[in-house]
């Protein structure tokens, strides 16, 4: 597959997986499933079974450019996309394929989160080479889907229309963000609602050309990019470029827009481990549904917990049901996993009481 590429998107902090990922190191360079990888290794060596190491590109924060080139020391420079300021998925998006396409213009680009856990790494290859396929000279836009298994407030969802192609792809009808419970258990029962995995395939020629149409602002800011990639002036030349770029996400600044959507519905062992709780989802559990990551951890009485402390850390716990106990030696946070998605806010709070060396 010489003319596929992959666009790792790895700028993230992780703000809702607070205390343990934190601005200076943030989840996807963490070992947050125990498996001696981090995340971003997993993902980069995922890819590694379907295209070759140098079509492999990372678009990180430029103060992540020493952690990536640690993790994935087989990265050449060039392929470590460095973004001056966090500007959202829609300009990180653009600058990894505009960079593929000055390189081969007839690229094919998966773009994929660095930080998402998938188990059945077949099945997940088998859908994006379909995906790569179905985008090879139709000029089309895919998003892919995961059927849902529960109504999940924490995921964005697409509905998609009823009638398949000929290959088993949807035309997608609309995209919603994170909805209340109530309109997620009304999307499940529809039966025409997958999650937003996030993960997009198309030909690098296609996204630009939908950018430039939906957001050409951001558009208008790379078109001079071809002759500074991989020169001298292309750090300058990115600064400038992020610089007239707005805060938008290419979901809500192209997706939600194109008339050229598509959609797999796929089942692959997926979830976005954005969250304490979608985390204890994926780990082992105890008899009483406690997930350990600890050594010395003594439990009385207590059921359903998400508990990670030092290794070596004695830690007891009595009574407790449905929290999570996070201890990273100097916070220790602990809360009830129905309410973790008050850590945003808990980090905002810790800024403003100028707390900021705990975040």
């Amino acid at each position: 597959m010489s003319n596929v590429y992959v666009a790792i998107m790895a700028g993230g902090i992780g703000s809702r997986f607070w205390p343990k990922s934190r601005t200076a190191r943030p989840k996807q360079f963490l070992d947050i499933l125990n498996t001696g990888k981090t995340l971003i290794q997993l993902t980069y060596e995922r890819f590694l079974n379907m295209v070759p190491k140098e079509n492999i590109y990372v678009v990180t924060a430029s103060d992540y450019e020493q952690q990536v080139k640690e993790q994935l020391p087989d990265l050449a420079d060039y392929q470590i996309l460095k973004e001056p300021m966090r500007r959202n998925t829609a300009p990180c998006i653009t600058y990894a394929c505009d960079k593929i396409y000055a390189r081969d213009p007839n690229a094919t680009v998966i773009i994929s989160p660095s930080d998402h856990l998938i188990l059945q790494e077949d099945k997940f290859l088998a859908v994006i080479s379909r995906c790569i396929d179905f985008v090879s000279d139709n000029g089309l836009l895919v998003t892919i889907g995961i059927k849902p298994t529960k109504p999940a407030t924490g995921y964005g969802y697409i509905q998609f229309n009823d009638d398949p192609s000929p290959s088993g792809f949807y035309k997608v009808k609309t995209f919603t963000e994170k909805p209340s419970l109530e309109i997620a258990r009304t999307f499940i029962k529809s039966g025409d609602f997958l999650w937003n995995s996030g993960m997009f395939v198309w030909k690098a020629k296609t996204i630009l050309e939908a950018i430039r149409k939906h957001l050409p602002e951001i558009g208008d800011a790379f078109k001079d990019g071809e002759q500074y990639y991989n020169q001298p002036g292309e750090e300058a030349f990115i600064r400038e470029a992020y610089s007239h770029c707005t805060n938008i996400s290419i979901d809500y600044g192209v997706m939600e827009k194109a008339n050229n959507v598509f959609t797999m519905p796929a089942q692959f062992g997926w979830s976005d481990i954005g969250s304490w709780d979608s985390l204890y989802e994926v780990y082992e559990h105890d008899y009483l549904g406690n997930a350990v990551a600890g050594k010395n951890v003594k439990i009385y009485d207590s059921a359903n917990n998400m508990i990670m402390v030092p290794k070596d850390k004695l830690v007891v716990l009595q009574g407790l049901r449905d929290y999570c106990v996070i201890d990273t030696g100097d916070v220790l946070l602990i809360c009830e996993k129905s309410q973790e998605q008050e850590i945003k806010q808990i980090t905002v709070d810790l800024k403003v009481a100028d707390l900021d060396k705990f975040l």
